[in-house]
């Protein structure tokens, strides 16, 4: 902690765990995303709902910037076969050499030397093929599910963090994502947005979207714990730290 604050950075403990705090929650989120075009929204509506929300990026224009390859190579290195569907569309991309800004091609098209990214038809009509040949029936999807069904994951898997001891405070989880990740600095972070939002609505949508979509959104249990209790993360980190 000190070694991180006397190179300027500011600093979280975390115990030692796949993905520590940040990553674990990422996957979640851009699973979810990943999700979200297969059942019939387009990565330009996923991601303009993110950034009115007030990420500077949504997650379609971050994989492009990262490179849309790195996944791909590892799977194809890893020899994985049963992959997870919300792989299949970046991986189709990659096979078409897509990889996103490093070869102006990706999610989106980049005029050359431009990191501004334009929708493309090419890739929507890929992504409703997709969806046909996994029996998936494409619908509108209001910017109210899309932005519940990104920013929960970080939520309930945030919750699964401190049931676990790997975050030991939710005010830690919030300081990762506002300094690490680009959440909205005005929205207070994952975990203080939660409690804005009421724990109890938040557990009732992500039961809701348990039982259409499976194990991936099964609550955790502190947040029902807490949830159903009518408390608060913020009450949880006072409770923990008055111990």
């Amino acid at each position: 902690m000190a070694l991180g604050k006397a190179i300027g950075k500011v600093p979280v403990m975390s115990l030692n765990a796949p993905g520590f705090i940040g990553n674990r929650m990422l996957g979640g989120y851009t699973r979810q995303a990943g999700e979200i075009i297969l059942h019939g929204a387009l990565p330009e509506q996923v991601d303009k709902v993110i950034v009115d929300f007030g990420f500077n990026m949504g997650p379609f224009a971050m994989n492009d910037l990262v490179g849309l390859d790195l996944g791909w190579r590892a799977r194809k290195m890893a020899g994985t076969t049963d992959k997870p569907l919300t792989t299949i569309v970046p991986d189709k991309l990659c096979d078409l050499g897509r990889f996103g800004q490093k070869t102006n091609v990706g999610f989106y098209t980049y005029a050359q030397g431009s990191r501004q990214g334009q929708p493309d038809p090419a890739v929507a009509k890929l992504i409703e093929e997709t969806s046909a040949e996994l029996g998936f029936s494409r619908r509108e999807i209001n910017e109210d599910e899309i932005l519940k069904r990104c920013l929960y994951p970080l939520v309930n898997i945030g919750a699964q963090l401190l049931d676990e001891g790997v975050a030991l405070r939710a005010s830690d989880i919030d300081v990762v994502y506002i300094y690490g990740y680009g959440f909205p600095k005005y929205r207070g972070g994952p975990m203080y947005y939660a409690d804005a939002v009421g724990l109890d609505n938040v557990y009732r949508d992500i039961l809701a979207f348990h039982q259409e979509y499976g194990d991936a959104w099964r609550p955790a249990p502190l947040l029902k714990r807490l949830a159903e209790a009518g408390s608060s993360f913020a009450a949880w980190d006072a409770a923990k730290s008055a111990k």
